[in-house]
């Protein structure tokens, strides 16, 4: 089964481009104040955003396959961008899970979001360095 999805992309001004699904959702890119507006995310920071979206879309539906409780996860990313590159070479994941469930099944967890996280697979095949650091808070 294929799946296509679409996206168009308007200048509005300057560097300020709205961004849609072709459907209903919309956002806005924007460069940094110095040639921007800085109104909204880069584009290549939408890029480390969605990663970090995605990486908590899979894990919430790991652990509902998994029959585990999830009460709450956060994730903050790092992303090192090389101007010898002109890209992202690296992120630094820095995952909270609030979850009350032996070591063992959240290592699983972690496991198998990184092998279904798409975004996660993008940023991977593209050669990104990506490191994990999780901190478990039980209640």
């Amino acid at each position: 089964m294929t799946t296509k999805m679409y996206a168009n992309a308007k200048l509005i001004e300057g560097f300020q481009i709205i961004l849609d699904d072709g459907e209903s959702h919309s956002t806005i890119v924007d460069l940094a104040p110095d040639l921007g507006t800085g109104f909204g995310p880069s584009a290549l920071e939408l890029c480390v955003m969605s990663h970090a979206g995605c990486y908590v879309t899979i894990a919430c539906l790991a652990a509902k396959k998994m029959r585990l409780t999830l009460k709450g996860l956060k994730v903050k990313v790092e992303a090192v961008k090389s101007n010898e590159t002109g890209t992202i070479g690296e992120e630094t994941f820095d995952i909270e899970y609030k979850i009350d469930a032996p070591q063992d099944r959240i290592d699983r967890l972690h496991k198998l979001t990184l092998e279904t996280c798409p975004v996660g697979i993008l940023f991977e095949k593209a050669g990104v360095k990506i490191t994990y650091k999780i901190t478990v808070i039980k209640d």
